[in-house]
């Protein structure tokens, strides 16, 4: 790994992250039951480290707007817009891969 300071580190990550947000938000076709079958995450859970490292470093963030940071607008409103039915298979699949929290 090259040699980063810290600044930097933390820089890079941070774009890298902010990054990830806006391809999230531009691919609203891609359901959060879809990342989590394969990837294990989806945007809610983007929206729940947010908040931990929130809450970690002594501010107050909810989790209501924690997930309007990374949806980039209200969790209904983005729900109303783009979130379809699930299809039993996708649902069957998340109940056998879902995280052991």
């Amino acid at each position: 790994m090259p040699n980063i300071d810290n600044k930097t580190r933390t820089e890079l990550e941070a774009a890298a992250f902010r990054r990830l947000v806006a391809h999230l938000r531009e691919r609203t076709d891609v359901q959060n039951i879809d990342l989590m079958n394969l990837a294990g995450f989806c945007r809610n859970c983007l929206s729940k480290w947010y908040r931990a490292e929130a809450e970690g470093s002594g501010l107050d963030l909810s989790y209501d707007e924690a997930r309007e940071i990374v949806y980039g607008m209200p969790y209904g409103d983005w729900k109303a817009q783009h979130q379809t039915a699930a299809s039993t298979e996708k649902l069957a699949a998340y109940e056998t891969n879902k995280p052991k929290d």
